[in-house]
């Protein structure tokens, strides 16, 4: 059953064709690479909202390397563990080009993976290379999807409104999260700030779910010059980078720096 919901009424959303439609008459188009833009002109701050090209193109050069692939194994290893059955509808809130996505929906036999993100390049560019995930363009804030239709929710990194994780969780469902731990990516902070503060670490809580597990997966990462200024595109801190910043680091023949993620799995209450 479709897990859509109008972004404007509020109503459920089928499919029909090529488009999207409510009761209310409202109507979305699917593109050609087969995503829908969920994400209503009034509801952006700007004209085109997320990354740009060139941090995705980074992005997408960085993990298909491999760097955080201990990572992805990790958070979809712990999702399959805690699931009776490798089933349901999942949602991947921020999912950029689909790199943690599509893994989860290899692993899933029956359901249906969503990937949403509000940038439309890295849609655009994940429903392509990946078919068998549906993804949409919408803001993390207002996810389009009916009240209890999903199964999980997976948020890496991403920024969401937990009122709304809530609303669209069946009871009993999950929500797995990852977020920097203290020491995350210390040396490459190191070439941009003269002093290296480490991550606060945050007493998470969601209100409506049960926490069941936290741990920390941190590892070292043997970059080249140029993996290391492609990873730095990916970050929130790039913007504070200077062009002598990317430079120096594109001309080193090697560069180590460590990884520290914090996982978190809840379970929402019945």
């Amino acid at each position: 059953m479709p897990c859509y919901q109008c972004p404007l009424c509020y109503l459920p959303l089928v499919r029909s064709a090529n488009v999207w439609s409510c009761e209310g008459m409202h109507r979305f188009d699917c593109a050609r690479e087969g995503y829908v833009n969920l994400l209503p002109v009034q509801f952006k701050r700007s004209k085109i909202p997320g990354d740009n090209q060139d941090m995705m193109h980074s992005r997408r050069a960085f993990l298909d390397a491999g760097h955080y692939q201990p990572l992805r194994e990790r958070v979809v290893g712990l999702i399959m563990a805690l699931l009776p059955q490798p089933t349901g509808n999942w949602l991947d809130i921020g999912c950029g080009e689909g790199y943690y996505t599509a893994a989860l929906a290899e692993r899933l036999t029956l359901g249906q993976v969503y990937g949403l993100d509000i940038a439309k390049n890295a849609i655009r560019a994940a429903a392509k290379r990946y078919p068998q995930v549906r993804f949409c363009v919408a803001s993390s804030q207002r996810l389009p999807f009916n009240n209890a239709s999903l199964d999980g929710i997976v948020r890496i990194y991403a920024p969401c409104n937990p009122a709304e994780m809530l609303r669209t969780i069946k009871p009993g469902g999950w929500v797995a999260t990852v977020t920097p731990g203290p020491r995350h990516l210390y040396q490459l902070k190191a070439q941009i700030y003269p002093q290296v503060l480490l991550h606060p670490l945050k007493d998470d809580r969601l209100i409506g779910f049960t926490p069941l597990l936290s741990e920390s997966l941190s590892y070292q990462m043997e970059l080249s010059g140029n993996a290391a200024a492609a990873l730095l595109q990916m970050t929130p801190f790039a913007w504070r980078a200077t062009a002598d910043v990317m430079t120096r680091l594109n001309e080193l023949s090697h560069f180590t720096c460590e990884t520290d993620f914090i996982i978190r799995v809840w379970r929402r209450d019945e």
